[in-house]
């Protein structure tokens, strides 16, 4: 089954999900999105720089989008690190931009779809919040402003644990600003509804452990939500990678890395699902409590 898009065409994925922790397989999307909407739906996928998004959240961004999704990735920093070549600094912020749209092009992603927050590069832990103490709006204005005129209604956001400065720091503000686009508070920004749930996808490194710890699941397995797709959806994104030019060297050994997506004929995207805004359970207090008083 074929799909005419951008002048190519394009198979229509079948994708597998999974719920890694309850051990359960579905042909929908609504695994990992739960209540799923097709037509309603708004997929935020929050991107330290212009190419994690592919790296990390790719196939998930394709498959949102086949089965009804509107897909929008917001970058947080402007690239200005990304050169490999001393001739290449003065340039590289507007080199990046255009690559950018042509990278989510091809994945269907249209440049109104494409928002830049442009804050520097190795820079963005020292923008969290809202207004710098030097001047200036930092994320929170910026992102929960985007987030609440999108109307967000799903959102990914980076692995915090062990890669990047700016990808920890990208996943606290979503992890932080996620919860505050359903809040009646700052009502001049827009109001929205909230956001109905909350991925954390990986570009590099593995996550951490702590669903698993708290989970009593191996820490071997510390994604608890996986997505299996036919091999040609990461021929689809390699060919958006390789719009990335100035950054092949740079990002050369991740391209390698992907190899270890193979398997059994297709290929797999690994995430964690979780509460960004967990609600405290006074009860086993209270439990603990009263064993405390009966034994004394």
């Amino acid at each position: 089954m074929g799909d005419r898009r951008g002048g190519l065409s394009y198979r229509m994925y079948r994708c597998v999900y999974y719920d890694l922790r309850a051990g359960v397989r579905s042909d929908h999307i609504s695994l990992l999105f739960p209540g799923w909407q097709p037509g309603e739906e708004r997929v935020a996928i929050l991107s330290p720089h212009d190419d994690d998004a592919v790296l990390g959240a790719g196939y998930l961004a394709l498959a949102a989008a086949q089965a009804g999704g509107q897909v929008w990735v917001l970058i947080c920093c402007d690239g200005r690190g990304g050169y490999s070549r001393v001739e290449e600094k003065e340039t590289i912020i507007a080199v990046r931009r255009q690559e950018t749209l042509a990278a989510y092009g091809l994945l269907d992603i249209p440049a109104e779809r494409v928002v830049r927050y442009n804050f520097p590069d190795f820079d963005l832990f020292p923008r969290i919040g809202w207004n710098l103490p030097g001047g200036g709006e930092g994320t929170f204005a910026q992102n929960l402003r985007a987030l609440r005129r999108i109307g967000v209604t799903r959102l990914l956001v980076p692995n915090g644990y062990r890669e990047h400065l700016d990808h920890t720091a990208a996943y606290l503000v979503g992890a932080f600003d996620g919860p505050q686009v359903g809040d009646p508070t700052l009502a001049d920004w827009g109001l929205a509804p909230p956001v109905r749930n909350t991925l954390i996808y990986s570009v590099w490194a593995d996550f951490s452990p702590e669903d698993a710890l708290v989970a009593g699941a191996s820490t071997s397995l510390r994604a608890n939500r996986a997505l299996v797709a036919p091999a040609e959806m990461e021929e689809r994104l390699a060919a958006s990678l390789r719009a990335f030019r100035s950054q092949l060297e740079i990002i050369d050994g991740l391209l390698g890395a992907r190899r270890g997506r193979f398997f059994d004929g297709g290929v797999v995207e690994l995430y964690q699902a979780f509460d960004p805004r967990p609600s405290l359970d006074y009860r086993p207090y209270h439990a603990r409590i009263r064993e405390i008083a009966k034994a004394s």
